[in-house]
């Protein structure tokens, strides 16, 4: 990947990067970044000199078809690893054991402690599950990482991407070694957890949100519903009206029509009555004239 699409993606986009002698030359460490868009797990390996391993949901591995094939070798090909979300705790679970082997192995292991990328640009809680937990179970420093402006790149419903230089900030690495031992404690993994969560927030500058991304988007999801069902229902309330109009109309049209007609009948029995009245009138005065 940082052949083949590494060296047209730097030559295209140009990201500039900050902080890079924050990543360790060997041994391991988690990088723990936002999560703007699709491409962040594109510009931030490809910006390193070391392989970055992230988890990819299973789905991405086992689509159908040709473009699920293509999608599963490529991701294979880059390392990545795929992960089972089914069940209560499956993503945390197979999060944290995933982690934790390729840090045994002195790797780079890369996460987003938001667990999804963020629907409006701002920076939401992290979740603790898997952050923490490796973090505390291996011992392994982390790396605060903040993408910047990746999500203007392709913005949802755009097709072609938007030629411009998106930035990386990599922070110090976090010592929670104080930590060691208590990954079991929900206090202690939410305490590491927001305290990452804090490094990003400075390093990003994105304004932070305390509900995870995943409530946010039903929220969002659940306004756009009402908002579609509110437009439905003010268009159909708006037929309503005209129709009512048009009912209005036609019976104002017809009432018209009735009383022009009632008008029209009345002025020719008067005219036919005038008339006869006047040829009565001079029969007799011509009667008489007779006479």
């Amino acid at each position: 990947m940082k052949v083949a699409i590494g060296g047209p993606l730097k030559l295209a986009f140009r990201p500039w990067v900050e902080g890079l002698e924050n990543i360790p030359a060997e041994g391991p460490a988690i990088l723990a970044s936002n999560h703007l868009s699709f491409s962040d797990s594109f510009f931030l390996p490809v910006m390193l000199d070391r392989k970055v391993t992230f988890i990819a949901k299973a789905e991405y591995f086992t689509t159908p078809g040709v473009k699920g094939r293509l999608t599963a070798a490529f991701f294979k090909g880059v390392g990545q690893l795929p992960v089972d979300r089914s069940g209560a705790r499956g993503a945390g679970e197979a999060a944290v054991k995933s982690g934790i082997e390729v840090l045994e192995r002195g790797e780079l292991f890369g996460i987003y402690p938001e667990g999804t990328r963020s629907p409006d640009g701002r920076l939401y809680r992290g979740k603790p599950g898997g952050l923490a937990r490796v973090a505390l179970a291996t011992g392994a420093p982390v790396i605060p990482v903040a993408m910047i402006d990746t999500e203007k790149i392709q913005p949802p419903g755009k097709v072609v991407p938007k030629l411009m230089r998106p930035g990386i900030r990599i922070g110090r690495p976090l010592d929670f070694s104080r930590y060691q031992g208590m990954e079991h404690d929900r206090f202690v993994l939410r305490a590491v957890t927001d305290e990452v969560m804090y490094e990003i927030m400075k390093l990003s500058g994105q304004e932070y949100v305390d509900i995870y991304a995943t409530a946010a988007k039903r929220q969002i999801a659940e306004a756009a519903k009402a908002q579609k069902e509110a437009g439905k229902a003010e268009k159909a309330a708006t037929a309503a009206l005209d129709r009512a109009a048009k009912d209005q109309a036609a019976k104002e049209q017809a009432e018209k029509e009735r009383t022009a007609k009632e008008q029209a009948a009345k002025e020719q029995a008067e005219k036919e009555r005038t008339a006869k009245e006047q040829a009565a009138k001079e029969q007799a005065e011509k009667e008489r004239t007779a006479e």
